[in-house]
């Protein structure tokens, strides 16, 4: 297991484990190594949202940068999405953002990507934790006083994804004339969306309310956001909305809520996008991948629609990697992270969003429409709070293994258990599924409780 990097980057507690000067470290050592081949004075974006770690993170990040010779642009509050589009845009050498993603704001992060847009693989990732550990090599890599980077401003270069999302999605206008009573609200979980989720809904005409969209450096995902979908669910319901879409803090996740209210995962979203792909042979080489946690309903789906899975690991970037490897178009998460690869090389909130809508109005369906198609299994998903340091080891515990196999028995191939490791937070995550709701959360729990009291 890697001492820092998680699925998603580093993440942990700003100013207490997370300081700054273990970010200025973090810099030289991920420019250092990303520099390596390039043979150029490196240009790297950085980009952030609202936490109010953000800032001092971001100051800490770009001193490291220029101090090893790294030019920086700073994007200034951004989606990650817009950060991994424009590095590709603007031939950037390698992109970094400031987030913790959904969680709470107490925490942030550090996510790299490379100069192709996309997240860095596990051995870049352990080249740069290795160099971290060298503490002497690390320390010697600064340059001389007149190859010190230079760093600017650069804001504006939002727009340009602002720009490619409405030449993308320039039809929506006209779908837009023939369902003029159709109304959105939007959730940005006083996040990085929240300026511009609002002007691009503004500029495609799309009539919507948007809550949860006034940061103020602490509620950032406080009881909002995709995380926490009861305000969003309860506004949509009394204001008579259509539509309900709710992202995460950095922007590149997605839930929604149909017009009565019920929640729209990740693997519904990728159900709904996979059937109006295939009718248009725009799903290549028919496929979709998606994780071990998506449900049972998905798989039935794909089945019934001739449709090709690939199941991979929990983590975006292992649904990327699968991607990129079958040379295939859509895959995603049931958190909601949504790849929609000919339009961008990460999961990506706001677009998805506006796929769901034009699929919506272009088919004149309702959101309810999906569950003609997707039957959703139950799931009970219980987390186990274990140290970092001990939370790999329940899958070697024979107490913990037995339960496992005992629960399976009973489910008798109705339903599964699936037991795995945050690879962001201290905790082991029990998720069980069939088709008895009591009998489920009754077991993740007595799971739950049994991984806490023998690895704690």
């Amino acid at each position: 297991m890697r001492k820092y990097f998680g699925t998603d980057g580093i993440r942990d507690i700003a100013n207490i484990n997370l300081t700054p000067e273990f970010a200025f470290r973090v810099a030289k050592a991920g420019a250092t190594v990303l520099a390596k081949t390039m043979g150029h004075t490196p240009v790297i974006l950085i980009g952030k949202d609202t936490r109010i770690s953000g800032k001092m993170l971001e100051c800490a990040m770009i001193a490291g940068f220029l101090s090893v010779g790294a030019n920086v642009k700073s994007l200034g509050v951004t989606p990650t999405p817009v950060v991994s589009y424009l590095t590709v845009k603007e031939k950037a050498d390698a992109a970094v953002v400031i987030s913790a993603s959904h969680n709470s704001y107490e925490y942030n992060g550090i996510k790299f990507f490379s100069n192709n847009g996309m997240k860095l693989s596990d051995e870049i990732e352990e080249e740069i934790e290795a160099l971290l550990e060298d503490e002497e090599t690390l320390r010697n890599l600064n340059v001389g006083y007149d190859k010190i980077g230079q760093m600017a401003l650069d804001y504006e270069l939002n727009n340009k994804y602002e720009e490619y999302l409405l030449e993308t999605f320039k039809d929506i206008p006209v779908l837009i004339n023939n369902n003029k009573n159709f109304k959105v609200v939007i959730d940005t979980a006083n996040g990085a969306t929240c300026k511009m989720a609002e002007s691009i809904f503004t500029k495609l005409n799309i009539k919507f309310d948007i809550i949860n969209n006034k940061p103020n450096g602490i509620n950032i995902n406080e009881n909002c956001g995709s995380t926490h979908l009861e305000m969003l669910q309860e506004y949509l319901v009394k204001n008579k909305c259509d539509l309900g879409i709710a992202y995460d803090g950095d922007g590149d996740r997605i839930l929604a809520i149909d017009e009565n209210g019920k929640i729209i995962d990740g693997d519904g979203i990728l159900t709904i996008i996979s059937k109006y792909f295939k009718e248009k042979n725009e799903l290549d080489n028919n496929t979709i991948v998606a994780t071990v946690m998506s449900n049972i309903g998905l798989h039935e789906f794909v089945s019934n629609n001739d449709i090709n899975y690939e199941q991979t690991k929990v983590g975006d970037r292992y649904v990327l990697e699968r991607m990129l490897e079958g040379n295939f178009v859509l895959g995603g998460e049931q958190s909601g992270h949504i790849i929609l690869k000919k339009y961008n090389n990460t999961g990506d909130g706001i677009l998805t969003s506006l796929f769901l809508i034009k699929i919506l109005l272009e088919k004149a369906w309702k959101p309810s429409k999906i569950w003609d198609f997707f039957q959703q299994y139950p799931q009970i998903l219980i987390n186990a709070r274990v140290d970092n340091e001990k939370k790999k080891y329940y899958n070697s515990n024979k107490i913990i293994c037995n339960a496992i196999d005992e629960i399976n028995k009973l489910l008798d191939n109705k339903g599964r258990v699936l037991v795995r490791a945050s690879g962001t937070e201290p905790l082991v995550r029990v998720m069980i599924e069939g088709k008895d709701i009591n009998f489920i959360t009754e077991k993740a729990k007595s799971l739950a409780n049994l991984i806490e009291n023998i690895l704690n």
